[in-house]
C-alpha cells in the first residue's frame, strides 16, 4: 500500500498491450504466476492512504463544468449515500492507484458502477443489456472496475435497505458469476468472444414465474421509449414549428439564428459527420436539423456541456434526437498515463466500440469551439433497473448479470486465458473483493458525511431541482 499523499507517478498504461502468441494454457500459467507479485489476498485491502482529501477531489472535479449547474450537481449526490457514489468517480480514481495491482490491463469502463449497466436497443432493433457509459474509459489493471463495481453494490443494498448478509450475497455472486464467465471465454475464439452479447430477455430469468408478466410489461415499457416517445415528450409547437421543449435550467434551448450558435453547429456537425462510416453518413444526411437545447444530465456529469440537438426525415413522424456530451480527459489519466488518442471523444468512441458488444449506430465524436463532444442517439431504447427498492433476491441476480457482463467486456480487449489464470477455479479472489467491497462502503459513508457538512457548513452550494421547480412557478404566478 503507498502511504502518500502525492498523486502517484501514472504508469504509462496508455494503449492496450497485444495478446501474446502463447498458447492458452501458457497464458493461464502467466496470469497465475502474477499471484506471486501481487496476490490474490492482498486486493481485500483498504486503507486511505495519508493526506487523502476527497472533498479537494471533488472539488477539483468541477473545474471546467458550466458554474450555475455544479450547484445541481452537489445536489444530486447529496440525496443518498449510492448518488453521492455515482457522482464520485474522481475519488476512487485517486483510491484505486493506491491499491495493488494485479498488471493485467485491459479497455476499462472508468466508471463501472452497477447503474451504468443498462438496457439499450442493437442496430437490429433487439433489447441488449450491457455496459453503458464510458466518459472515463482508458485501459488499466482490469480489477479497477471490479473494485467499483464490487463497491457500488454494497452501497446500493445499503440504499436499498438490505442487510448486509443479502450485499455480500450478491458481491459473491457478481465474483463468481465473472470469475466462471471470464474461464468460459478464456477457452473460446476470439470471434466468438466478440459476437457474445447479452439479450435484455436474460433478466426474466432474474424473476420468479409470478412477476414473469410484470417484468414483460417492464421491457415492453422499454421498447416504447423510442424517438417517437422522445418527440412527444421533448418537443412543443412554437409559432408554427416544432422545437425542442424549454425548461431552464435543465433544457435550455439555443438560438439558431444567433451567428455564434450558427457557427458553433456548423463546426460541430461538420467534424461529427466525418467520424461517421459512409453508410451512416449517408443516412444521416438525409435528416434537417430544426433544434438545439442544453440538457442537463445524469449525477456526475452534471455541469458538462450536454446537448441535445432534434433532427426530421421525411416527416413529423421520422424524427431523430442526438444527444452531443462533452468528453474531457479521463479521471484516469493522471494515475495511468494519458490516452492514445488525442481527442477525448474519439477515446470515449474507441472505448465504447471496444467493450460493448453493439454499438449505436450513430456513435461519433467531434470538437469544436475548444471543447470535445461525443454524439449517440437519445431515447434508444434505453432503460435500467430501479435500484432504490430492490428487493434482496433480484439484487442478487442483477449483480450476477453485471459480473457476467463485465466479464465479457474485459475479455474482448484483454487476454482472457491471463485473468482466468490469474483468478484461478478457487474463490479466493471472491472473498477479497468482498472484504474490499465492505471496507471502501464504508470509506464511502464517511466521504458522504464529510460531503453533507461541507454543504452545512456552506464550503459547497446546493441546488435541488424541487427548489427550481418550486422559482419556476412562482415566477409564473407574477
Amino acid at each position: 500500500m503507498t502511504e502518500s499523499s502525492t498523486v502517484p507517478t501514472p504508469t504509462p498504461i496508455s494503449r492496450l498491450p497485444e495478446v501474446e502468441l502463447r498458447s492458452t494454457d501458457e497464458r493461464y500459467e502467466l496470469g497465475r504466476s502474477r499471484r506471486q507479485t501481487t496476490p490474490r489476498s492482498a486486493h481485500a485491502d483498504w486503507e486511505p492512504p495519508a493526506g487523502r482529501d476527497a472533498l479537494a477531489l471533488l472539488e477539483a472535479s468541477n473545474q471546467g463544468r458550466v458554474p450555475t449547474l455544479v450547484p445541481y450537481r452537489h445536489g444530486r449526490m447529496l440525496v443518498s449515500p449510492f448518488t453521492f457514489y455515482r457522482g464520485a468517480p474522481a475519488v476512487m480514481a485517486s483510491d484505486l492507484a493506491h491499491t495493488p495491482s494485479s498488471g493485467i490491463v485491459v479497455q476499462l469502463c472508468g466508471d463501472c458502477h452497477i447503474s451504468n449497466f443498462g438496457m439499450f436497443a442493437s442496430p437490429e432493433r433487439d433489447l441488449v443489456f450491457d455496459l453503458n457509459d464510458f466518459d472515463e474509459t482508458l485501459p488499466g489493471p482490469f480489477e479497477w472496475d471490479v473494485k467499483r463495481t464490487v463497491a457500488s453494490i454494497v452501497v446500493a443494498a445499503r440504499n436499498a435497505g438490505l442487510s448486509g448478509k443479502d450485499a455480500k450475497t450478491a458481491v459473491r455472486t457478481a465474483m463468481r458469476l465473472y470469475r466462471e464467465t471470464m474461464h468460459s471465454f478464456a477457452g473460446q475464439g476470439y470471434l466468438d468472444t466478440w459476437y457474445s452479447r447479452t439479450e435484455a430477455t436474460a433478466l426474466l430469468e432474474m424473476v420468479q414465474q409470478r412477476h414473469r408478466k410484470t417484468a414483460q410489461s417492464q421491457l415492453a415499457r422499454v421498447q416504447e421509449k423510442d424517438r417517437l416517445a422522445a418527440f412527444s415528450k421533448l418537443t412543443e409547437e412554437v409559432d408554427g414549428e416544432r422545437r425542442i421543449v424549454h425548461a431552464p435550467p435543465f433544457i435550455v434551448r439555443l438560438e439558431k439564428h444567433e451567428a455564434e450558435i450558427r457557427e458553433w453547429l456548423t463546426e460541430l456537425f461538420t467534424a461529427y459527420y466525418e467520424s461517421l462510416e459512409d453508410s451512416r453518413k449517408r443516412l444521416l444526411a438525409r435528416y434537417r436539423l430544426l433544434d438545439v437545447a442544453h440538457k442537463v444530465v445524469g449525477v456526475g456529469s452534471v455541469g458538462t456541456r450536454c446537448f441535445i440537438s432534434f433532427w426530421q426525415g421525411k416527416d413529423e413522424g421520422d424524427p431523430l434526437f442526438l444527444q452531443i456530451k462533452q468528453a474531457n480527459a479521463s479521471l484516469l489519466e493522471p494515475y495511468l498515463g494519458r490516452s492514445q488518442y488525442e481527442r477525448p471523444g474519439q477515446r470515449v468512441v474507441a472505448g465504447q466500440r471496444l467493450m460493448q458488444a453493439t454499438n449505436d449506430i450513430f456513435l461519433g465524436y467531434a470538437h469544436s469551439a475548444g471543447d470535445d463532444y461525443f454524439v449517440r442517439q437519445l431515447y434508444d431504447m434505453k432503460g435500467s433497473a430501479d435500484l432504490e427498492r430492490i428487493p434482496a433476491l433480484y439484487l442478487q441476480r442483477y449483480a450476477g448479470l453485471c459480473g457476467a457482463v463485465l466479464a465479457r467486456a474485459h475479455a474482448r480487449t484483454g487476454d482472457a486465458a491471463q485473468i482466468a489464470g490469474y483468478l484461478g477455479k478457487s474463490d479466493a479472489f471472491d472473498k477479497a473483493l468482498v472484504e474490499f467491497a465492505f471496507s471502501y462502503a464504508v470509506q464511502n459513508e464517511t466521504d458522504y458525511a464529510a460531503f453533507r457538512q461541507a454543504v452545512q457548513d456552506g464550503r459547497l452550494d446546493t441546488k435541488t431541482e424541487a427548489a427550481a421547480d418550486k422559482k419556476k412557478r412562482r415566477q409564473g404566478a407574477r
